[in-house]
């Protein structure tokens, strides 16, 4: 059978013209894994992100934060405070989604001095010409 990414599927991401490649774009950029996995730990204003996602921008996390309201994996609620008080909340699809990121994240943490190890392996080794 056949695959195509038409209008309504079937999705095959490894397909140049499948949409679902922009989702997957998103979701394996470093800054959506952080604001998801801060968000996981329960809804935020979008100062309190700015502080838990350390180096991200005002212009990308306000990027980041449309996108992801946009498919579906977060809440943007307003309450009518002087000035207006704005709230980042994940949805059922965000927080099922974040928990994966969450766990890459874990396992990054829990297996660096493996990695570190590798690549000072790597950047020690003699280059051999190409014969």
């Amino acid at each position: 059978m056949e695959t195509t990414c038409e209008q309504d599927g079937p999705w095959d991401v490894y397909l140049r013209s499948c949409p679902c490649r922009d989702v997957l774009d998103l979701l394996a950029n470093k800054w959506t894994a952080l604001v998801l996995g801060a968000l996981s730990r329960g809804p935020h204003r979008f100062g309190e992100l700015r502080r838990a996602v350390d180096g991200i921008s005002q212009k990308m996390l306000t990027q980041n934060l449309r996108q992801l309201e946009r498919d579906g994996f977060l809440t943007r609620t307003v309450y009518p405070t002087t000035p207006p008080t704005v709230e980042y909340a994940l949805t059922e699809m965000g927080a099922e989604v974040g928990a994966h990121l969450v766990a890459l994240s874990t396992w990054s943490q829990a297996n660096f001095d493996r990695i570190r190890s590798s690549r000072e392996e790597y950047d020690g080794r003699e280059l051999q010409p190409v014969r």
